[in-house]
């Protein structure tokens, strides 16, 4: 009985190794697809593709890289629930690939989803319906410190941004974060071109940051504005945080590799993980 026991044990492990394997395989293969197709195509272009099973419209193919890189391959954001069905919020949601891969590893989870650009925020429900996705509250508006109506600038890719001044080529409507905090939020997602402090600062003037357990946020470097990185990681340590801080590959951030070159252009993001240390 020991025997079988054994070796039915070294067959599973022998099978689960295969099936990664083969993910893995399938991973770079899908790497090397688009990042061949982003050099031979053009930037700005519409088109479809299919990876792991999903079918994916998208408006440039070397963000679909980039972000298929980051997100699925390199898992920028995932985290680990004991639930079935954590509650997500995602911030900057662009053509749905975060949401995708939020679905594919807690397929019952609640997420509500921001996305501000409405040609791009078309894509994103498009993407979502053609997966079979249903259960997502989408909202086409941006995140910001007060709700309004604010300028903003679309790249028709995923650079969109809020600007002052009435500088941007589209008005949008912001939203507060605060308003969606109803619950405990298990993962907060921030891709918001640079309004991370301000939405930040937002949540904690409401009381609510505490609320939030784990978080990754995208913190942009913008020449030619002041420097905020300091700030939002002294807001996290005050609520309890922890934080870890990635710089991304080169590929996606090589501003921050060495050898080092600074000066008044240089744009630059990284990654601020943080956990809440007085949760389990």
């Amino acid at each position: 009985m020991n025997t079988l026991v054994i070796t039915c044990e070294i067959m599973l492990r022998n099978k689960i190794k295969r099936i990664h394997i083969k993910d893995l395989v399938q991973e770079k293969s899908n790497l090397i697809y688009l990042k061949i197709k982003s050099r031979v195509n053009s930037r700005n272009m519409m088109g479809e593709s299919n990876l792991i099973g999903l079918s994916i419209r998208y408006t440039d193919i070397m963000s679909l890289y980039v972000e298929y890189k980051d997100i699925f391959v390199n898992k920028i954001y995932h985290f680990n629930s004991e639930k079935k069905s954590p509650y997500i919020l995602d911030g900057g949601g662009c053509i749905g690939m975060s949401v995708l891969y939020f679905k594919s590893i807690y397929p019952k989870a609640k997420i509500v989803c921001f996305e501000p650009d409405p040609e791009i925020f078309k894509i994103l429900k498009q993407n979502l319906t053609t997966n079979n996705i249903d259960d997502v509250a989408l909202i086409n508006a941006g995140l910001a410190k007060d709700e309004g109506v604010l300028s903003f600038n679309s790249d028709n890719v995923d650079g969109g941004k809020i600007v002052e001044n009435n500088q941007g080529n589209i008005k949008i409507r912001t939203v507060r974060l605060s308003e969606y905090i109803t619950e405990s939020v298990d993962f907060l997602k921030l891709n918001i071109e640079g309004q991370e402090l301000p939405v930040i600062q937002e949540v904690e003037e409401f009381g609510k940051l505490r609320n939030i357990k784990e978080m990754v946020i995208e913190y942009h470097g913008w020449p030619n504005e002041s420097q905020k990185l300091g700030e939002l990681l002294t807001i996290l340590d005050r609520n309890g945080f922890r934080y870890l801080i990635h710089d991304f590959d080169p590929e996606t951030c090589g501003a921050s590799k060495p050898p080092f070159h600074l000066n008044s252009q240089t744009t630059w993001f990284c990654l601020v993980y943080a956990q809440r240390q007085d949760v389990s």
